[in-house]
C-alpha cells in the first residue's frame, strides 16, 4: 500500500552496504545524533483489568468524490529536510529529524516519482561538499607527512559521510538504482565524485604519490614510519581503482631507480657472501611491505624489479669477484659455506643465470683440478685430493645446487677434462692408490670405508681415457699381493675386480681373473704335491717349499734375475718340476727368481729370530753362515756367490745393513753402498717380537719398472691401432681419412694422439695394407 506525508505505516531500515567494494562505517560520529522517538508507555503489569463492552459499530465504505492530493509545496518541503539531514552529517553536526523519518521521506519521494529529481540533488550536494573539501586541501601547505594525514582523514570522513548518507537514503540505492541503468549506487556516486574532484587535482594527486613514496623511502632506510597510514591511503587508491595507473607504475620505478643505485654502491663495496646476504634481506621487507600496505597483486612485479636491479644486473661481477672465494671450504663452518652458495643458486635461478653460474662452476673445477694433475709435487697425495675434490664437487651440487642434473653434468665433464691432460699418470696413481687400499697393512679402514673407497675410485677410473694404463698398473701391482701374501683379504679382490668387470666388460677383466684362477690352482696343485712321494722326499731337506705356477699370458712380464740359488733349494725346485711335468706333460717351467721370498731361522747372540725376507735377501744372509763371529764379506765376494747384478746387490744390502732392521753391519758406515765396503753379522742385534719381516728396496717401484709397464702399454696400444685401422679399411675398401679416423675413435678403448694416427696409417702404407686413392689423397684403399 502506498503511505502519504503523516501516515503511521511501518518501515524496515537496512543499514548494510552495496557491492563488493563499498565501505559503510557503522560507527556514526558523537556529532552526529538523530532524536529518538518517544517512549511508549504501557500499563503496569499487575493492575486490575476490567472489561468493557465496546458497542458493535458497522462499517460503511463510501466512495471518495475528489482523488487526495499532494501538498504543493510537498517535493521541496521533504527534501528540504533530507537536505538539512546531509548538510549536518557533512559538517559533523546533529541531525533534526530521526534517521526513521528521513528514510520515510525517501521512500515517500520515490513512491510519488520523484526519485530522478532526489538522485541528482543528492549528488549535486555531495560534489558540492567535496568541491569544498578540494579548496581546504590545495591550500594545505603541510609537509608530506602531515599532508598525508589531512588526505586520510578527508578520506575516512567522506567514508563515513557516505555510510550515513547510503542509510537515509537506502529506500532509493534498492529501487531507483537497480531499476535504471547506467546510474551508480550512491556508494559508487560517492567514490567517484571523491576520484573525480579531490583526487584528480594535479596538486592533490601529485603531493599524495610524493609524501607515500618519500615515506616508503624512509622505511627502506630504516626509519620508523607509521604503517598504518601507509596502508589506508594506498587502500584508498585501490578503493577508488586507480592503485595500479596512479600508485603501483611510479611506486615501482621509484624502486627501480632507489635499488639501482643501492646495487652499484654495494656490490663494490661488500664481499659476495654479504651482498648477497643482504639482497635477501631486502626480498623479505618487500615481501612485508606487501604484507602490510600493498596491494597482494604488487608481490610480483616488486620482487621482480629487485632481482633485475640487485642481480641480474650483476651477474658477472657477482661471480666474478667471489664465486672462487665462495667455493673454498670453511673449515669452521662448513653449513656456511653450503648456505651460501645455495642462496647464490636460488638468486640466479630467478634471474636465468644458472647458465654462467654452472660455467663458472666448471671453470673452478677445471682449474683446481688441472693444478693437481699437472704438478709432479702433488703425485703422492694426488688421487686423494681427486678424491676429495669430488666429494666437495657432489655436497655442493647436492646441498647447494638442489641436485640440479644440469651441474652434475658439469662435475662429470670437467673431471674428464682435466684428468686426462696428463694422459698417463693419473690412470697409474689411481692403480696404486688401489693397491694401498687394498694391500695387507691397511690398518686405517674398516670393510666398510675400504668399500666406499674403492666405489669413489671406481668414479676417477671412469673419467680415465687410459683405461690400458691402469690396467697394465694394476696388474702389476695385484700379481705382487697375490704372490707376496701382501692382500689384505681375497674378497676385497675379488669386490674390485667385480666393479671392473660392471664397468667395462668381462673382457678387460679376463687376464686378471686368469691370475686369481692360477693361485686358485696352485693351491690345490700343491695339496697334492704334499702328500705325494716328491712331497716327502723335499721334507728330508728340512725345506718347506711352497710354488705359484702362473700362466705366462695372464700375469705381467719380468725381466730375468741372475741369482745363485744354494744347492739345497735348488735340488727341491728339480724335484718339484719332475713332479709338475709328470701331470702337465709338454709344458716349460720358468723360475722368476724377483718374486720369491723365503723366512729363515736365525741365531743371533741376544736371542734367536725369524726373518721374513726376498729371496736375493735370503740368499746373501746364507752367505755369512761359515764365517767366524766377527767375520766379514767384502762387496766383491758377496757379488761374485750371490751372481746378482750390481744394481739388484746394491739394493739387497742396502736393505738388510742401512734400513730400519739391520742384521747387518757395513764398514764403513753410511748409507749408500760402494764397491769396497765390507760386511759382517750384527752381533748385537736385538728386536721385541720374534718374527721380523725386512723390508725389500727392491721391490718398491722404480723409475725404470713404471717406464717399462708404461712402454708395454704403448706397444700394446700401437697393435690395437694397426688392427683397428686394418679392420676398418678391410670392411669399407674404401674410406676418406676423416671416415677413418672417427670409425677408430669410435672402437678403440683409449684415446691416441693424432700424431700417432698419422704414424700407424704411414706405417700401414709402407706394409702394403693400404694405399692413398690416386684420384683423391684424402682416401685410402685397402689392399687385399
Amino acid at each position: 500500500m502506498s503511505s502519504f506525508p503523516g501516515s503511521s505505516s511501518g518501515s524496515i531500515l537496512d543499514t548494510s552496504k552495496q557491492g563488493s567494494k563499498n565501505y559503510v562505517p557503522t560507527e556514526i560520529g558523537k556529532d552526529l545524533i538523530f532524536p529518538s522517538h518517544k517512549p511508549i508507555t504501557e500499563k503496569p503489569i499487575g493492575e486490575p483489568h476490567h472489561e468493557t463492552k465496546v458497542p458493535i459499530k458497522k462499517l460503511v465504505i463510501r466512495t471518495l468524490k475528489d482523488k487526495p492530493k499532494l501538498p504543493d509545496n510537498f517535493e521541496e518541503v521533504t527534501w528540504a529536510k533530507l537536505q538539512g539531514a546531509i548538510r549536518a552529517i557533512h559538517n559533523y553536526q546533529p541531525v533534526n529529524d530521526s534517521l526513521e523519518e528521513l528514510y520515510k521521506a525517501c521512500e515517500n519521494l520515490c513512491l510519488h516519482k520523484m526519485a530522478d529529481r532526489l538522485y541528482s540533488r543528492l549528488q549535486e550536494e555531495c560534489e558540492s561538499h567535496l568541491l569544498k573539501e578540494k579548496e581546504k586541501l590545495d591550500c594545505d601547505n603541510s609537509d608530506d607527512e602531515a599532508f598525508l594525514q589531512v588526505v586520510d582523514q578527508c578520506w575516512q570522513a567522506h567514508c563515513k559521510q557516505m555510510g550515513l548518507i547510503r542509510n537515509i537514503f537506502l529506500y532509493l540505492d534498492r529501487t531507483y538504482v537497480l531499476q535504471t541503468p547506467g546510474i551508480s549506487s550512491i556508494w559508487d556516486m560517492g567514490i567517484e565524485l571523491f576520484r573525480k574532484h579531490i583526487m584528480s587535482s594535479s596538486d592533490v594527486r601529485q603531493k599524495t604519490l610524493n609524501g607515500l613514496l618519500s615515506l616508503i623511502k624512509r622505511d627502506r632506510d630504516g626509519d620508523e614510519v607509521n604503517n598504518s597510514l601507509l596502508h589506508s591511503l594506498i587502500h584508498m587508491y585501490i578503493d577508488l581503482s586507480v592503485y595500479y595507473n596512479r600508485f603501483e607504475t611510479p611506486f615501482l620505478q621509484e624502486t627501480r631507480n632507489y635499488y639501482y643505485q643501492e646495487g652499484h654502491r654495494l656490490v663494490s663495496e661488500c664481499p659476495v657472501p654479504r651482498y648477497l646476504g643482504h639482497v635477501k634481506s631486502r626480498l623479505y621487507m618487500e615481501g612485508e611491505r606487501v604484507n602490510n600496505y600493498l596491494d597482494k597483486k604488487t608481490r610480483s612485479p616488486l620482487t621482480k624489479v629487485v632481482y633485475e636491479e640487485l642481480i641480474k644486473k650483476h651477474v658477472e661481477t657477482i661471480l666474478e669477484k667471489g664465486f672462487a672465494d665462495m667455493m673454498e671450504d670453511d673449515n669452521d663452518n662448513d653449513d656456511k659455506h653450503l648456505k651460501e652458495l645455495k642462496l647464490l643458486y636460488q638468486l640466479l635461478s630467478k634471474v636465468n643465470a644458472l647458465d654462467l653460474l654452472r660455467k663458472y662452476f666448471g671453470d673452478y673445477i677445471k682449474r683446481t683440478g688441472t693444478a693437481l694433475v699437472n704438478d709432479p709435487s702433488q703425485e703422492p697425495a694426488m688421487v686423494t685430493e681427486l678424491l676429495y675434490l669430488k666429494a666437495k664437487m657432489d655436497e655442493i651440487v647436492s646441498g647447494a645446487f638442489q641436485g640440479d642434473n644440469a651441474f652434475n653434468y658439469m662435475v662429470k665433464e670437467s673431471f674428464e677434462m682435466f684428468i686426462n691432460q696428463r694422459q698417463n699418470k693419473p690412470a697409474e696413481l689411481i692403480a696404486k692408490y688401489v693397491d694401498q687400499t687394498l694391500r695387507l697393512g691397511n690398518k686405517s679402514m674398516d670393510d666398510t670405508d675400504i668399500e666406499k673407497t674403492l666405489n669413489e675410485v671406481l668414479v676417477l677410473f671412469r673419467y680415465i681415457q687410459g683405461k690400458d694404463i691402469f690396467e697394465a698398473f694394476y696388474k702389476r701391482d695385484l700379481a705382487k699381493r697375490l704372490l707376496l701374501n701382501k692382500s689384505a683379504s681375497f674378497d676385497y679382490e675379488k669386490s674390485m675386480l667385480s666393479k671392473l668387470r660392471k664397468e667395462c666388460g668381462p673382457a678387460f677383466t679376463s687376464k686378471l681373473e686368469g691370475m686369481f684362477k692360477d693361485i686358485d690352482l696352485s693351491k690345490d696343485f700343491m695339496q697334492s704335491f704334499e702328500t705325494s712321494k716328491s712331497g716327502e722326499l723335499i721334507k728330508e731337506y728340512k725345506i718347506d717349499l711352497y710354488v705359484n705356477v702362473l700362466t705366462q699370458g695372464f700375469w705381467p712380464s719380468y725381466p730375468p734375475s741372475p741369482l745363485n740359488i744354494p744347492p739345497n733349494v735348488v735340488q727341491c725346485q728339480k724335484i718339484f718340476r719332475d713332479f709338475y711335468l709328470s701331470k702337465h706333460n709338454g709344458r716349460n717351467l720358468k723360475w722368476q727368481n724377483s718374486l720369491g721370498h723365503c723366512m729363515l731361522a736365525a741365531e743371533f747372540p741376544k736371542g734367536n729370530k725369524e726373518l721374513v725376507v726376498s729371496l736375493s735377501q735370503g740368499v746373501v744372509l746364507l752367505l755369512f753362515n761359515d764365517l767366524p763371529p766377527g767375520g766379514r764379506r767384502t762387496y766383491d765376494e758377496i757379488k761374485e756367490m750371490s751372481g746378482m747384478e750390481p744394481k739388484e746387490l746394491n739394493r739387497t744390502l742396502q736393505s738388510l745393513a742401512c734400513g730400519k732392521v739391520r742384521v747387518l753391519v757395513k764398514y764403513p758406515k753410511g748409507r749408500d753402498i760402494s764397491m769396497t765396503d765390507e760386511f759382517s753379522v750384527n752381533e748385537e742385534f736385538e728386536a721385541k717380537i720374534f718374527r721380523i719381516k725386512i723390508n725389500t728396496i727392491q721391490l718398491k717401484e722404480t723409475k725404470e719398472e713404471n717406464e717399462m709397464t708404461t712402454e708395454s702399454v704403448f706397444m700394446d696400444r700401437q697393435h690395437q691401432i694397426d688392427a683397428g685401422l686394418v679392420r676398418i679399411a678391410k670392411m669399407r675398401k674404401t674410406l676418406s681419412h676423416n671416415d677413418l679416423i672417427t670409425e677408430l675413435l669410435g672402437i678403440l678403448k683409449f684415446k691416441p694422439p693424432m700424431s700417432d694416427i698419422k704414424k700407424r696409417i704411414e706405417s700401414l702404407i709402407d706394409r702394403e695394407y693400404l694405399e692413398r686413392d690416386k684420384s683423391d689423397s684424402t682416401k685410402y684403399k685397402y689392399l687385399a
